[in-house]
């Protein structure tokens, strides 16, 4: 297992033209900000800065000279053909812009267990964007991520009835943003690894302790009642379904130690 605590500094020496894909989203912004920092010339690109994976517009543009493209957009709608169709258009479109501009790496994040949850929309699409990828002749590398700890709080949400949190207790590793940006930097400055890496926080915890945790610590009224039956978005899960397999790469940052550097801040802005 890997500590992704550094990056690596044999990577700094020659700046190189690095496109983000999403590069306004809670991952995209802190990989733009780690890579400007280690040199490269980074383009930040979404909708808001006029380049749009899915209509093609801007595309072209902003592939010129690039020489990685690092894919870390999200579906705006999770709804099963909507997902389905923002994963297939805009892998279409980026990949074929990258065939043309000639670039040499395609970075892609995704989702630890997509594979084994292809009982929910999201994941097929997200099969289907992994399936572009490793089809298409650009060199790549597929990162599986587990789930972040900033999203906990829409977990709560979605298996909230009245005052009554229902989820099973299945296992997950979840990791914070952080250390996903800090590892996809990494991989992105790197030699493509034409195949898949997964990315884990430290420890495995169960699906409704955790939530449990984050109510705790956010004085949160709701209370968590474990069912080995609820579903996880719609889907049933177990120990394997959402933690990775043998040897990813593992974040140095517990589930505590963002919750102690994450509530003083809220309780701080809230009484501000």
């Amino acid at each position: 297992m890997n500590l992704i605590n550094k990056i690596n500094p044999l990577r700094t020496r020659s700046g190189m033209k690095i496109v983000v894909i999403g590069g306004s989203g809670l991952i995209g912004t802190k990989l733009v900000h780690n890579l400007r920092q280690l040199g490269h010339e980074v383009v930040a690109a979404s909708p808001a800065s006029g380049v749009n994976a899915i209509t093609g517009e801007g595309l072209a543009e902003a592939l010129v000279g690039a020489r990685v493209v690092v894919d870390v957009a999200n579906s705006p709608s999770f709804e099963d053909k909507a997902v389905l169709y923002f994963f297939e258009t805009s892998g279409r479109n980026l990949l074929a812009a990258e065939a043309t501009a000639g670039v040499g790496h395609h970075v892609a994040l995704s989702v630890v267990g997509t594979d084994r949850l292809l009982a929910s929309g999201y994941f097929r699409a997200k099969m289907a964007q992994e399936n572009l990828i490793k089809a298409s002749k650009i060199p790549y590398t597929i990162i599986r991520s587990t789930q972040f700890f900033e999203f906990v709080s829409a977990i709560a949400q979605s298996a909230t009835d009245g005052q009554t949190v229902r989820l099973p207790p299945a296992l997950l590793q979840p990791i914070v943003s952080d250390d996903v940006a800090a590892a996809v930097a990494d991989i992105a400055v790197g030699e493509p690894l034409n195949g898949t890496v997964e990315l884990a926080g430290p420890e495995p915890i169960a699906l409704d302790e955790l939530v449990r945790r984050f109510l705790s610590a956010n004085r949160d009224a709701r209370k968590v009642t474990t069912d080995v039956h609820a579903r996880y978005f719609g889907i049933e899960v177990n120990d394997q379904s959402l933690t990775p397999g043998n040897n990813p790469r593992i974040g140095p940052t517990r589930f505590e130690e963002w919750l102690s550097r994450s509530m003083p801040q809220k309780k701080a802005s809230q009484t501000g």
